[in-house]
């Protein structure tokens, strides 16, 4: 992997992460077009740049990372059991359901849900949630069960929970901000699980590679966060429904 592939694919980890339009498949296709392989490098790659997401959501967000906000997190915490669970229990059929048709699929799939949900969607009745600090754990619960559907690939984390999050009666600023801090413990798992699985392959990585991908990403997804939600004061998420299915679309064609 050379730094201009790093400064590509972290930008594109960091771009892609936090908006509900699936960052795997993405990476797939950038991947394909670098020439880039599975190795060692790339595998201590991903770990790193995970890991720079979850820093830009902390920086983001730090006031909501003091004791005095431990109910949320019990929240948030409760959220991330269900795909925690299935994820351990299943993670070999998982690893199973990978291919491009299937991201694909999922992408346009995906993409017909948003379209479904905001065409039923009502911003401005009362009742909507505007703050993630008033969500119920009951609420919390059924994002967290939403959230499950990420584990097929090309659904989209940031997806599954902000679609869970409209349904049970969240304003969209507030799902997409329950989202954010949503990947912080499930990113923190699969970080985690990542760098304990590859951990002496770092040996055998670029650091310089590594470094400029981890900015690059950080960056890329701390400016995302911000951007993402001045966007969703104006628009819908009418816009990324449709860019699934176009690009669920371009991934069938460009494979078949």
């Amino acid at each position: 992997m050379t730094i201009f592939d790093s400064v590509i694919l972290g930008t594109i980890e960091g771009f892609t992460e936090f908006l509900p339009i699936s960052s795997t498949g993405h990476l797939i296709v950038a991947s394909q077009f670098l020439g880039i392989h599975q190795t060692s490098v790339t595998k201590a790659y991903e770990v790193i740049i995970q890991f720079a997401a979850i820093l830009a959501v902390v920086l983001n967000y730090k006031e909501k990372f003091t004791l005095q906000k431990i109910e949320l997190w019990k929240k948030l915490i409760l959220a991330f059991i269900p795909i925690g669970a299935v994820g351990f229990a299943f993670s070999h059929q998982i690893k199973e359901l990978f291919s491009v048709e299937i991201v694909a699929i999922m992408f346009i799939i995906g993409g017909v849900i948003f379209l479904l949900v905001e065409k039923f969607y009502i911003p401005n009745e009362e009742h909507l949630i505007d703050d993630v600090e008033k969500v119920n754990y009951k609420q919390a619960l059924w994002i967290g069960i939403a959230q499950i559907f990420a584990l097929i690939p090309g659904t989209s984390r940031a997806g599954s929970s902000i679609i869970g999050a409209l349904l049970v009666g969240l304003s969209r600023k507030a799902s997409a901000e329950f989202s954010f801090l949503l990947a912080v413990p499930v990113m923190s798992a699969v970080t985690g699980y990542d760098l304990l699985k590859h951990y002496h392959e770092f040996s055998d990585a670029n650091l310089i590679t590594l470094a400029i991908g981890f900015v690059v990403a950080f960056i890329v997804a701390f400016i995302t966060i911000k951007l993402f939600l001045k966007f969703l004061e104006k628009f819908t998420f009418v816009t990324f429904g449709v860019y699934r299915i176009l690009f669920g679309i371009f991934l069938l064609t460009l494979f078949h």
